[in-house]
């Protein structure tokens, strides 16, 4: 029986990988819907490959643009605006919703998608970061999966495919260190966005690319995994693994430890998340070569030069609603270094000191968790002016 897909974020790195993966199970998969920020060129080539029912844009403007483009006789409805988004995620046929819309702005249609009882493959780290306690609350209490794309999450999902919950005691994420693995401290205050985005193992959109480089993103990664797999931040632990063959490993009561490997291919877990429980037999990228890989090694991250990632950490442990005031100070520092006016060693610091000047609420309700996203980029952007 074919899933029915509503694909959020479709015109991104994951967006289109997971058009590419229904492309080559087309028999499995119908597109029910999809939601973009502004890309109308692409957009408009997923709707007459895909032929979905419903498209939303973000930007009214733009949403006007490809509705005229897209024509009265298409049967696809064009919808614009945050409401539009919402629409996208909601749709009555879809049954699975990838969420695949970067940052926090994704976090309302993925509520929204659990509330009416969807299935969610989750790509977007910053939903759980930000509302994680309320996210899996509504997940089980509709009785629904919050299946992991990312490709860590992933393989700790399949290690543990069939071990009962008791038999966890600990997991390990690894990480590939980013561009600047090795670099001291000194050396990176002053690096620039082109460095940054010069990722050594994974084609990513950008705003994960500088997190990557940050070790922020692995911050976020051990956020979403206390929530994804109900585990206490005592027993998460983060190694530096450059090759990304060993996506994360899980160690048992037993003392036994478990890894998934694989190429570095967002398809994969994409993949795994949409064909869950079953496994289809549908090669999406080379077979694993040991031999040519030739060693694997792994080495503790260093904190000192990478100080986002205990940032992250701390606010997890912490709780409320500190990760997502880290989540979107850190979204605010980023899209700043990205456009020149924040340093990299910068965005550390931007990050620490909203952290420090925020007084923390319980982050069980929406409303409160969206105000302090608010108050967060508000802060943000105020140190800047300041610094």
């Amino acid at each position: 029986m074919a899933r029915n897909l509503a694909i959020l974020g479709s015109t991104g790195s994951i967006g289109t990988s997971t058009l590419d993966v229904v492309r080559r199970a087309r028999d499995r998969f119908r597109v029910i819907s999809l939601a973009t920020g502004a890309r109308g060129d692409l957009l408009l080539d997923q709707i007459r490959e895909f032929a979905p029912r419903l498209v939303a844009v973000a930007d009214r403007a733009a949403a006007e643009e490809l509705r005229r483009r897209v024509g009265p006789g298409s049967g696809c409805e064009v919808a614009g605006g945050a409401e539009g988004i919402v629409a996208a995620a909601t749709a009555g046929e879809a049954d699975t919703v990838v969420a695949a819309i970067s940052g926090s702005a994704g976090l309302v249609p993925v509520v929204e998608a659990l509330r009416c009882g969807k299935q969610i493959a989750l790509a977007n780290k910053e939903v759980l970061v930000a509302a994680g306690e309320l996210v899996a609350s509504l997940a089980r209490s509709r009785g629904v999966a919050l299946l992991p794309v990312d490709s860590e999450h992933s393989a700790i999902f399949q290690c543990l495919k069939g071990e009962p919950r008791a038999a966890l005691a600990k997991i390990i994420l690894t990480a590939s260190g980013g561009p600047f693995r090795g670099r001291p401290a000194a050396q990176l205050e002053t690096v620039s966005p082109e460095e940054a985005l010069r990722h050594p193992r994974w084609d990513m959109g950008a705003k994960i690319t500088i997190d990557s480089a940050t070790l922020m993103n692995k911050g976020l990664e051990v956020i979403e995994a206390r929530w994804l797999f109900d585990i206490g931040y005592d027993s998460i632990e983060v190694v530096v693994h450059p090759e990304s063959v060993v996506h994360s490993l899980v160690e048992l009561c037993d003392g036994s430890v478990l890894a998934q490997l694989g190429m570095p291919d967002m398809r994969l877990p994409i993949l795994c998340a949409l064909t869950h429980p079953e496994r289809l037999a549908v090669r999406l990228a080379p077979a694993l070569d040991l031999a040519a890989v030739g060693r694997l090694t792994f080495e503790k991250p260093d904190t000192g030069a990478f100080p986002c990632l205990t940032l992250a950490v701390e606010a997890g442990r912490s709780g409320r609603t500190y990760p997502a005031v880290l989540s979107a100070a850190n979204e605010v520092a980023v899209t700043r270094f990205l456009h020149g006016t924040l340093s990299y060693g910068g965005i550390a610091r931007l990050v620490r000191a909203v952290l420090e000047a925020h007084a923390p609420a319980d982050a069980t309700c929406l409303a409160t968790i969206l105000e302090c996203d608010r108050w967060a980029r508000e802060a943000a952007r105020l140190w800047e002016e300041r610094c």
